[in-house]
């Protein structure tokens, strides 16, 4: 435990669950714990997002801040839904709504075509610390497939139309270790752990 607690620079209680239960060995707040509704997400990248979120919550709490900006990136669509993700049916977080406009502009795409990742991209962010200016990122990617219809009850977002490289079961019928092995947050986690503990443990 540390004096100066990490704060998780998301507003979704989705990824806010998930990094929890990644970083279950740290003292690990939200940014409802601290007052803050939500953060500005305007760059067209994953790695602006993530920089421009970490980067504001360390600036307004003073605290240590680690943001993530992920989403679903669909072959056969170019790329889309990717940055605009969250908000893909216009409004921002509505997963049914998200998921079904996925569906629809898909589905005359065969199977064999509907390949996509899910991709993450971490930065880590302490304007008040030792990093200054700053920032560390680190990525995660993971490959799979898009089913016909939603299956599952886990996960968030896309989960229940994502079927991950070498399985059968989309991430919403995974158990979260599973899923935490597999995923793209997982990957851009473990690959920021090292730099991450150490960082706190020095201060």
């Amino acid at each position: 435990m540390t004096a100066r607690p990490l704060l998780l620079a998301t507003a979704n209680r989705g990824k806010l669950r998930e990094l929890r239960e990644l970083l279950s060995d740290l003292t690990v707040l939200g940014l409802h714990d601290v007052g803050i509704d939500d953060l500005p997400e305007t760059a067209d990248t994953f790695l602006g997002n993530a920089t421009q979120k970490a980067v504001e919550a360390a600036r307004r709490t003073g605290l240590p801040c680690l943001a993530d900006d992920s989403g679903l990136c669909v072959d056969a669509l170019d790329g889309a839904p990717g940055v605009y993700s969250a908000r893909y049916a216009g409004r921002h977080g509505d997963d049914e709504a998200n998921r079904a406009l996925l569906l629809e502009r898909l589905r005359d795409v065969p199977d064999a075509l509907r390949t996509a990742r899910f991709r993450c991209v971490l930065a880590l962010a302490d304007e008040a610390g030792a990093l200054g200016s700053q920032v560390l990122h680190t990525e995660g990617e993971c490959p799979g497939v898009i089913v016909r219809a939603p299956r599952g009850e886990g996960g968030f977002g896309y989960d229940p139309l994502f079927v991950p490289e070498g399985d059968t079961r989309t991430m919403a019928e995974l158990p979260s270790a599973v899923k935490h092995s597999l995923s793209h947050r997982g990957a851009a986690l473990r690959a920021m752990l090292p730099t991450l503990r150490g960082y706190l443990s020095s201060l």
